[in-house]
């Protein structure tokens, strides 16, 4: 088992060699003038003559004497500028000339941990089918931070990332098993693997159904850690490594991103990894479904009704709405255990992205003490989140005439919270339940999240499970 504070082998890493590192001044725009006039003589001609304004993003480096690099002064611009994004430093790590940097002044204590973050997670690369230049410079830990915590969390993102970004003819089923196992040995955690047919002796019928139709058998990938005794903590990830949306085949522009349709899977690995690397002192299990929903002579068809692993049956109205049921069966197998608290999270209904973009994570919960300290961590983490209601007067839009459930209600209002009270049904047991109904993806590049498949409340929720079970060493 990974210690508390230890480095664990994945993402980026801050560099030694702060005494020698280049000094980083970062300067609001509204202190410029006033910076400059208190500056040797050459240090203020060189920054006017380059002009710099402390515009925010922008930056320039002074000479020394010798030729190299005396200092870097990086602008901070206004509040008001600041306030519409974060790791507003982070491209000083692709841009700045190579070596060794450290944040001289400009920035409080308490203000030195989000733009660490964004220097490491900014200099991600996912270089699998390409080599790709690493970051020019590095970043010298600032200090007083918790620079082991912030190199979790940046490995986090990039194990969450590398899953995302690889294709599904490397990323199926076997893959995203294959994935797992990294993790769980990595970890010394303990795992085991419900395959195919044996779905069906497990009473895991509807994980089995959405993925029967692929050439790579359905699973159900379990993974246990730390000690039996601890309070339990269970995460359930929706792993649908490809999506063609089955007989209701997705048209073509729809079908392009849906590599990243197992985000959920891959948010919960990644925040599995921080929690194992921060070695919390609780009872983690993380359960995926890993399916592929594909197109064959078994594929299972809108009409049909299944019955799932609780019991309830669900009609099929859409065989695109398929991550709610196989959440559905995993979401059941976590209530043997009677977990403390249960997170699930997926890429779902297209309706959230449309109610908060791309970069905004949408979350339901009925627990109003983990929603408030949800809130506060978000913000404390630069991760954020937004709460949807679990509206109880939208439950009849779910309840069809022949069967229990509805897995696609018509009428396409309220796509995201119709999806969230199904899952609700299948986590009844005491025990706080929340879910996050992410994109998974960042569609242009900004400071510190690079284009690509993206980490969405991992580290908010980090913080939260952190607070609730306190950290070890």
């Amino acid at each position: 088992m990974v210690a508390a504070g230890e480095r664990v082998e994945m993402g980026a890493k801050f560099a030694d060699g702060q005494d020698t590192a280049i000094p980083i001044h970062v300067i609001a725009a509204e202190a410029v003038e006033g910076w400059l006039a208190a500056q040797p003589d050459p240090v203020a001609r060189w920054a006017k003559a380059q002009g710099f304004t402390g515009a925010l993003g922008s930056f320039v480096t002074v000479p020394d004497a010798s030729g190299g690099i005396d200092r870097v002064l990086a602008g901070w611009g206004r509040a008001s500028e600041r306030a519409r994004g974060r790791f507003h430093l982070a491209n000083l790590a692709n841009s700045l000339p190579a070596g060794t940097s450290r944040l001289a002044e400009g920035l409080s204590a308490a203000a030195l941990t989000d733009p660490a973050l964004g220097w490491l997670t900014a200099s991600y690369r996912f270089d699998r089918y390409k080599k790709a230049s690493p970051a020019r410079a590095r970043l010298a830990p600032p200090p007083g931070i918790d620079t082991a915590r912030v190199e979790v969390e940046a490995a986090g993102v990039a194990r969450t990332a590398d899953l995302i970004n690889t294709p599904a003819s490397d990323m199926g089923p076997d893959g995203l098993e294959a994935a797992f196992a990294d993790l769980a040995h990595g970890f010394g955690a303990e795992m085991a693997v419900v395959k195919g047919a044996a779905l069906l002796e497990h009473n895991l019928p509807m994980i089995h159904t959405v993925g029967r139709a692929a050439a790579e058998a359905p699973r159900l990938l379990d993974l246990r850690w730390g000690p039996s005794d601890a309070p339990k903590v269970t995460l359930v990830g929706k792993g649908v490594c490809f999506d063609t949306g089955g007989l209701n085949l997705k048209p073509g522009g729809s079908m392009g991103l849906m590599k990243k349709d197992m985000g959920g899977a891959a948010n919960v690995m990644g925040l599995a990894q921080m929690i194992m690397a921060r070695a919390l002192p609780l009872r983690l299990r993380v359960l995926v479904p890993a399916v592929e929903n594909a197109v064959s002579a078994g594929a299972f068809r809108p009409q049909d009704v299944l019955t799932s692993r609780k019991g309830l049956t669900v009609e099929i109205n859409n065989t695109d709405a398929e991550g709610r049921l196989v959440l559905a069966d995993a979401l059941a197998v976590g209530e043997d255990e009677w977990p403390v608290l249960r997170i699930s999270r997926a890429t779902l209904p297209g309706a959230a992205r449309v109610a908060l973009g791309p970069d905004l994570a949408p979350y339901f919960t009925d627990a109003e003490s983990l929603a408030a300290e949800l809130e506060a961590a978000a913000a404390a983490a630069a991760d954020p989140v937004w709460r949807l209601p679990f509206w109880a007067p939208y439950e009849t839009m779910i309840e069809p005439e022949i069967a229990d459930l509805d897995n696609a209600p018509k009428g396409g209002f309220a796509g995201a919270i119709t999806a969230a009270l199904f899952l609700r049904r299948f986590v009844e047991a005491a025990g706080v339940y929340a879910h996050f109904d992410i994109y998974g993806w960042t569609p242009s590049a900004k400071p510190g999240r690079p284009i690509g498949g993206a980490s969405q409340g991992a580290r908010a929720l980090l913080r939260v499970i952190e607070a609730r079970y306190g950290a070890r060493g």
